[in-house]
């Protein structure tokens, strides 16, 4: 059985715009994958940069709250209360403040200290109380020399600034 000409024309046609279509739907559906992966790429990007922000804000946060716990006058005064705090105040046998140097942000202050016959233990404490004291208070400088009538105790000179935000 033949058909006539214009069915098989018709036929012909329908077949063509057939694959037509199916050739657009496949090179959509290729796009949206790449698409898709490539936001999925960027998601992922994001959430970690979420994370890096999320960390640099709680310890933005964490100094925030330790700049307005803050109730000394200067950076030797806020080393005499650490040290009256811990009662190593016969180790400590000089403070002497360097001066105020003004920055952009605030001012800092920085005071030298002399410790002297302080054991290994009595240096991590004291360093302890240094960075969690409820002030912005930084470890400049640290020279540690073996005392010299007993190698187990250690003579400390350290730089210490007080930093007050405005």
């Amino acid at each position: 059985m033949k058909f006539p000409a214009d069915k098989r024309l018709l036929a012909g046609v329908l077949a063509l715009v057939t694959a037509g279509i199916c050739i657009f739907a496949l090179n959509l559906s290729i796009s949206a994958k790449k698409e898709n992966a490539a936001l999925k790429t960027r998601q992922l990007e994001l959430l970690a940069l979420a994370a890096e922000y999320q960390t640099v804000r709680n310890a933005a946060d964490a100094v925030e709250g330790r700049k307005s716990a803050s109730k000394v006058e200067g950076a030797v005064q806020a080393i005499d209360e650490i040290f009256r705090s811990m009662g190593l105040n016969r180790k400590l046998k000089s403070v002497k403040s360097l001066g105020v140097r003004d920055r952009k942000f605030g001012t800092e202050e920085e005071a030298e200290l002399q410790i002297e016959k302080a054991d290994m233990n009595e240096m991590i404490n004291i360093l302890y109380r240094i960075e969690n004291a409820p002030m912005v208070l930084s470890v400049r400088k640290t020279l540690i020399r073996t005392a010299f009538d007993n190698p187990s105790l250690l003579n400390v000179t350290m730089t210490v600034a007080l930093t007050k935000i405005k």
